[in-house]
């Protein structure tokens, strides 16, 4: 029987590149979505993969997408939200919803899913972070606070659940070809470029490669392990 595999953030950029890998691969792919409800189900169709709105700051949302799922065996944690702002000028109400998103939501839906991981005594759980969560980033403290916060996360759950056969491990991605690095400017992207000692912009099929070497077999003794994705940035 397939794997259950439940990706948040499905409907786009990374998170739409790895519900297409694992579907394609046989996985019995679930995914969430927030905004894109038009292009989820465009997703579906072309996928068999099955949508499911989520909002990750709402708790009351995250409790009926974890019902309406039902029992998942993989678990990709990765819908977030990004910002570039200057540190003085982020609002409560804006650092609220940072770490609402990226880091308590993702804590809140995991916790309700990984009670069926433990009954079975095997599971995955794959976080998607970002090399600024390993480095920090002038200009989205706010961010990179949230995604180290889920490199701690990862690696105290991986801890935890590996008595149970579950393995936690985090993907963390540098520059990426999505609508989320589309708040760059072609100019800043090439000044970025310049710099990675693979020098160029990643590809969603880059982490989604990883994201595949996480949740198999091949990975079964590795936890609590963070991976970038990043060309080089991050040594």
């Amino acid at each position: 029987m397939a794997k259950k595999v439940l990706v948040t953030g499905g409907s786009s950029g990374i998170g739409e590149c790895i519900v297409r890998s694992l579907a394609a691969l046989g996985y019995d792919v679930k995914f969430t979505y927030f905004k894109g409800k038009d292009r989820a189900e465009k997703i579906a169709r072309e996928t068999g993969a099955k949508p499911f709105y989520l909002d990750l700051a709402d708790v009351g949302s995250i409790d009926e997408c974890a019902k309406a799922v039902g029992k998942i065996d993989i678990l990709i944690n990765n819908a977030g939200v990004a910002e570039i702002k200057l540190f003085t000028d982020v609002t409560l109400s804006e650092l609220d919803n940072m770490l609402g998103v990226d880091l308590r939501g993702t804590y809140i839906l995991t916790q309700k899913i990984v009670p069926n991981m433990i009954s079975n005594k095997w599971g995955r759980i794959v976080n998607i972070s970002s090399m600024w969560g390993v480095s920090g980033a002038s200009c989205e403290v706010s961010y990179s606070s949230a995604k180290a916060g889920l490199i701690g996360f990862t690696k105290a759950l991986a801890k935890e659940l590996g008595l149970s056969g579950i393995t936690c491990n985090c993907v963390a991605p540098g520059l990426i070809d999505t609508p989320m690095s589309d708040i760059l400017s072609e100019e800043d992207k090439q000044g970025f470029v310049s710099m990675i000692p693979i020098p160029r912009v990643g590809t969603t099929d880059d982490v989604a490669n990883a994201v595949e070497f996480f949740i198999s077999e091949r990975s079964s003794y590795v936890t609590g392990q963070v991976l970038c994705v990043d060309g080089g940035c991050v040594v």
